[in-house]
Protein backbone atom coordinates (compact mmCIF):
# COMPACT_ATOMS: atom_id res chain seq x y z
CA UNK A 1 0.00 0.00 0.00
CA UNK A 2 1.13 3.56 -1.14
CA UNK A 3 1.70 6.06 1.51
CA UNK A 4 1.40 9.86 0.57
CA UNK A 5 1.64 13.07 3.11
CA UNK A 6 -0.65 15.41 3.46
CA UNK A 7 1.66 17.74 1.91
CA UNK A 8 1.51 15.95 -1.53
CA UNK A 9 -1.80 15.78 -0.98
CA UNK A 10 -2.05 19.83 -1.18
CA UNK A 11 1.29 20.67 -3.34
CA UNK A 12 0.63 17.52 -5.92
CA UNK A 13 -2.87 16.72 -5.97
CA UNK A 14 -2.52 15.79 -9.71
CA UNK A 15 -0.09 13.04 -8.50
CA UNK A 16 -1.79 11.78 -6.14
CA UNK A 17 -4.86 11.55 -7.85
CA UNK A 18 -3.35 9.84 -10.58
CA UNK A 19 -1.94 7.44 -7.91
CA UNK A 20 -4.82 6.59 -6.34
CA UNK A 21 -5.84 5.76 -10.03
CA UNK A 22 -3.56 3.26 -10.04
CA UNK A 23 -3.03 1.73 -6.53
CA UNK A 24 -6.85 1.99 -5.61
CA UNK A 25 -5.86 2.79 -1.93
CA UNK A 26 -3.44 5.57 -0.46
CA UNK A 27 -2.42 5.99 3.29
CA UNK A 28 -2.54 9.69 4.26
CA UNK A 29 -0.19 10.61 6.90
CA UNK A 30 0.84 13.59 8.82
CA UNK A 31 3.91 13.92 10.43
CA UNK A 32 4.12 10.12 9.97
CA UNK A 33 1.35 9.05 11.37
CA UNK A 34 -1.51 7.78 9.05
CA UNK A 35 -4.48 9.70 9.47
CA UNK A 36 -6.93 8.39 6.77
CA UNK A 37 -7.37 6.03 3.80
CA UNK A 38 -8.01 7.40 0.48
CA UNK A 39 -10.26 4.74 -1.38
CA UNK A 40 -10.94 4.75 -5.24
CA UNK A 41 -14.48 4.33 -5.86
CA UNK A 42 -16.76 3.73 -9.19
CA UNK A 43 -19.60 6.53 -8.72
CA UNK A 44 -22.49 3.32 -9.22
CA UNK A 45 -20.23 1.14 -6.11
CA UNK A 46 -20.72 4.82 -3.68
CA UNK A 47 -23.53 3.55 -1.49
CA UNK A 48 -22.02 -0.47 -0.97
CA UNK A 49 -18.23 0.82 -0.40
CA UNK A 50 -19.41 3.25 2.31
CA UNK A 51 -21.65 0.36 3.92
CA UNK A 52 -18.56 -2.23 3.59
CA UNK A 53 -16.58 0.57 4.83
CA UNK A 54 -19.08 1.33 8.14
CA UNK A 55 -19.67 -2.52 8.89
CA UNK A 56 -15.53 -3.16 8.80
CA UNK A 57 -15.64 0.17 11.61
CA UNK A 58 -18.65 -1.41 13.61
CA UNK A 59 -16.77 -4.59 13.55
CA UNK A 60 -13.23 -3.03 14.72
CA UNK A 61 -15.66 -1.46 17.74
CA UNK A 62 -17.43 -4.73 18.55
CA UNK A 63 -13.74 -6.34 18.93
CA UNK A 64 -11.73 -3.62 20.27
CA UNK A 65 -14.80 -3.77 23.08
CA UNK A 66 -14.08 -7.53 23.73
CA UNK A 67 -10.86 -7.01 23.88
CA UNK A 68 -10.89 -4.55 26.65
CA UNK A 69 -13.60 -6.50 28.17
CA UNK A 70 -11.44 -9.52 28.19
CA UNK A 71 -8.23 -7.52 29.81
CA UNK A 72 -10.21 -6.40 32.17
CA UNK A 73 -11.56 -9.64 33.12
CA UNK A 74 -8.30 -11.00 33.54
CA UNK A 75 -7.56 -8.70 35.99
CA UNK A 76 -10.43 -10.05 37.93
CA UNK A 77 -13.15 -8.01 40.16
CA UNK A 78 -13.14 -9.59 43.62
CA UNK A 79 -16.37 -11.64 44.06
CA UNK A 80 -18.06 -9.30 46.34
CA UNK A 81 -17.76 -6.71 43.87
CA UNK A 82 -19.27 -9.04 41.42
CA UNK A 83 -22.02 -10.06 43.55
CA UNK A 84 -23.14 -6.47 44.74
CA UNK A 85 -22.87 -5.30 41.00
CA UNK A 86 -25.40 -8.31 39.88
CA UNK A 87 -27.34 -7.20 43.20
CA UNK A 88 -27.82 -3.38 41.86
CA UNK A 89 -28.94 -4.71 38.37
CA UNK A 90 -31.73 -6.67 39.44
CA UNK A 91 -32.92 -4.05 41.94
CA UNK A 92 -32.84 -1.33 39.01
CA UNK A 93 -34.42 -4.24 36.73
CA UNK A 94 -37.31 -4.82 39.40
CA UNK A 95 -37.76 -0.89 39.62
CA UNK A 96 -38.73 -0.66 36.05
CA UNK A 97 -41.44 -3.22 36.18
CA UNK A 98 -43.22 -2.41 38.86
Amino acid sequence: MEFVTVRDLRGQPGRVWQLLAEEKELVVTSNGRPIAVLSSVEGADLEQTLGAVRRARAVQAVTTMQERSAQAFRKGLPPAEVNAEIRAVRRSQRSRTR
